[in-house]
């Protein structure tokens, strides 16, 4: 049995007590210790005053995980847009290479630029294969190492399973086929030609701009990691020529 105090009610366990506390209008427990406070100052005051929370002091906000605050840090709140789009007609800046490389990869570029292009371009530059995986690429006509060509399959009313639309490659379901074939589109299914370098690491990733948020979050300290910084850094400088 469990007791809640302040409300004088008795649960089977702990799990419901803590399942009362965070519905109840009276209780304020902090989401990352499990002190219960007597109202939403009190718990603010509390993260104000803990180092270890996951708390943004600029805008007095609370965030549920340490990912989620390193997100709102590397934001636009708390970031400058000087990361400026090299495409030709485009006059964007962003906050992080990140986000650059992901409006490169959305196709919302005037230069043109799309995944596939950007996916070549840094295959083609990592020679020594320091963020791709050789083992996942083609070899070009020209001697190259390319990544494999995107799958140009389209789902059709078959995929109809009489509930719902269906991926016939992970199952998920979908209410209509334009939005199957979104997903189709998507890098979903992508081939992860991207790896961190990190040797206790090396997570795969489909998009560079899944690899490049994995490098700025700083989760496993590849950041730290001097080579990889000139290499994020000489793709940077190579987007001007490949979209001039």
């Amino acid at each position: 049995m469990a007791y809640c105090d302040r409300c004088a009610i008795s649960f089977p366990g702990n799990r419901s007590l803590e399942q009362h506390k965070r519905d109840s209008t009276f209780h304020w427990p902090c989401e990352d210790c499990g002190r219960d406070f007597g109202s939403s100052r009190a718990r603010q005051a509390h993260y104000r005053l803990s180092p270890n929370h996951h708390y943004c002091r600029a805008c007095d906000r609370h965030f549920r995980n340490e990912n989620n605050l390193r997100q709102h840090l590397n934001s636009r709140i708390h970031q400058p847009a000087n990361v400026r789009c090299p495409g030709r007609g485009c006059n964007r800046s962003f906050v992080s290479p990140a986000a650059l490389t992901l409006h490169f990869e959305a196709g919302t570029c005037p230069s043109g630029m799309t995944r596939e292009q950007l996916n070549r371009f840094v295959v083609r530059a990592d020679a020594n294969n320091y963020i791709t995986n050789p083992s996942r690429l083609l070899t070009g006509p020209s001697g190259w190492s390319e990544p494999p060509a995107p799958s140009m399959t389209l789902a059709t009313e078959r995929s109809w399973n009489g509930v719902a639309y269906e991926c016939f490659l992970c199952h998920s379901t979908f209410r209509t086929l334009a939005y199957v074939n979104r997903h189709l589109k998507s890098p979903r299914h992508v081939v992860k030609i991207y790896r961190c370098s990190k040797s206790d690491c090396t997570i795969e990733f489909s998009t560079l701009s899944g690899l490049c948020q994995h490098v700025e979050g700083g989760s496993c300290g590849v950041r730290m990691f001097r080579q990889v910084r000139e290499t994020m850094d000489s793709f940077m400088s190579g987007f001007n020529l490949l979209t001039a």
